[in-house]
């Protein structure tokens, strides 16, 4: 996993790491070599090339200032400009080849308005001026970069809000500065949920990893097929489905074993086989209604098998009294998977810019691990771990791919992994499974088809296989 930091965090590894020294400006040549490095690529060569440096007053600009050095070392042409000079200036930068973001970093405060680059590539030094590090939020203006250099690990601004955009490809280098402990959010890797995967025993047998859904209604089958289908791809070895209506409300999957609901006492009836499962999904397709709602919540409370609960589930759990003791009672392992309108529904705060903190909290009010799906997933469990999942893109904004992924929640939690642990794997295989997909018109069935086939090169990862991201 890669650790990433607060601003608060990182300063106070670096002031950690500068009272270890006798000379700071060990950090600053490390960093600004590296920053030369990376313009060298970015230039395919340096010899004749011309660079512009924007340099503000702090360690950023002094990291950009060395990185001008050893370009020009190196054979470029390289021009510094003072920051707040340049600030909200069109530049005539001719046939200039690079600029160079080294204006402010992360502590940067207040408002600024960035000079006016257009249609010449923009290198940032540790973050781009103007980003909040921390939320990812933007005040005034923002120098978007086609790629950063950032040191010692990734600030969390990098991945909400606008980072992503305004960060572009991100360089992560080492400069000698120590985050060990410093840490409590970290990035989901590959090599992380092969770890995580056992590989399934060479004797097992179906019931090993058996997983009870309860999903489906009129008009919404579509949900519980996508959940039962993915959570057979994902290595459940049997899935039982019900669902609310008639026999032919919803057409399981082949594979599925498929019984509708009774009109009442669903408590008992998914309690009377229980422990012949491994976990259970609630949710996905269930419908509305305070008649659905009152036997979710007596079918959670008689059910202790560890939970996914999704989609119209979510709704469900809410006790009428908008409180949580229904989920805070439960005695089993329960992951919820909000999108941010049920995030809200839940009693999250979904404005708030912090999204770490808001899930947080959520986590801690429910007794629950949360999986708050966006472009950046966060998954917190109750006591505030966090783990981030970053390999999903646009594709996955599809309907039914929140199915899809409730599904692999659910079969992987079947397979024994806590909630924390099975929500980032499944969100991070998720992610995997639709960079298999086309990049336009893909659809929850695809997602699907692709899951087996990124589970297999996991599993080859655990072995010292190739990575998939």
């Amino acid at each position: 996993m890669i650790p990433v930091l607060t601003p608060e965090q990182m300063r106070a590894a670096d002031s950690a790491a500068l009272a270890s020294v006798v000379d700071d400006g060990v950090f600053i040549a490390r960093a600004g070599r590296a920053v030369a490095q990376v313009a060298r690529t970015m230039l395919g060569g340096t010899y004749g090339r011309k660079v512009v440096v924007v340099a503000g007053k702090g360690h950023n600009g002094d990291d950009g200032r060395v990185a001008g050095q050893w370009l020009a070392q190196w054979g470029a042409r390289v021009r510094v400009l003072d920051a707040a000079a340049a600030a909200g200036e069109f530049l005539d930068l001719g046939d200039v080849d690079l600029v160079i973001d080294a204006a402010y970093g992360i502590g940067f405060r207040g408002e600024w308005s960035p000079p006016i680059v257009w249609g010449v590539p923009v290198l940032a030094v540790d973050i781009p001026s103007g980003l909040d590090a921390g939320t990812g939020t933007v005040s005034s203006g923002v120098l978007v970069a086609d790629r950063t250099v950032t040191f010692a690990a990734p600030k969390t601004g990098m991945f909400f809000g606008e980072g992503p955009a305004a960060c572009g490809e991100i360089d992560l280098v080492d400069v000698g500065i120590d985050t060990a402990g410093c840490a409590d959010v970290f990035v989901v890797e590959t090599a992380d949920v092969a770890a995580w995967l056992e590989p399934r025993a060479r004797d097992a047998h179906k019931w090993n990893h058996a997983l009870r859904v309860v999903a489906g209604s009129p008009g919404m089958g579509g949900a519980a097929a996508l959940v039962s289908a993915s959570a057979m791809r994902a290595g459940a070895g049997i899935v039982h489905l019900s669902w609310r209506g008639t026999e032919s409300t919803v057409q399981p999957p082949t594979e599925v074993v498929g019984r509708q609901l009774p009109a009442d006492g669903w408590d008992r009836f998914v309690a009377a086989d229980a422990d012949r499962f491994g976990a259970m999904v609630v949710g996905p397709g269930l419908g509305r209604g305070d008649d659905v709602g009152a036997e979710v919540r007596s079918m959670l409370a008689a059910c202790a098998l560890p939970t996914v609960i999704d989609g119209d589930g979510i709704a469900a759990a809410i006790d009428p009294a908008g409180t949580h003791e229904t989920l805070r009672a439960r005695g089993a392992d329960t992951l919820l998977t909000p999108h941010d309108g049920e995030f809200a529904m839940l009693g999250g705060d979904a404005n708030d810019s912090d999204r770490i903190a808001a899930t947080r909290r959520l986590a801690a009010a429910t007794g629950c691990t949360v999986l708050r799906k966006g472009p950046t997933t966060i998954v917190a469990d109750p006591e505030g771990a966090v783990l981030l999942v970053v390999s999903g893109d646009q594709r996955l904004a599809t309907a039914g791919s929140g199915d899809v992924l409730a599904g692999v929640a659910g079969a992987f939690m079947a397979r024994g992994l806590a909630a924390p642990i099975a929500g980032a794997a499944a969100a991070h295989v998720h992610g995997l499974a639709a960079a298999e997909c086309a990049v336009e018109g893909t659809i929850a069935r695809d997602l699907v088809a692709a899951i087996a086939d990124v589970l297999s090169v996991v599993s080859r990862t655990a072995v010292g296989g190739a990575d998939v991201g």
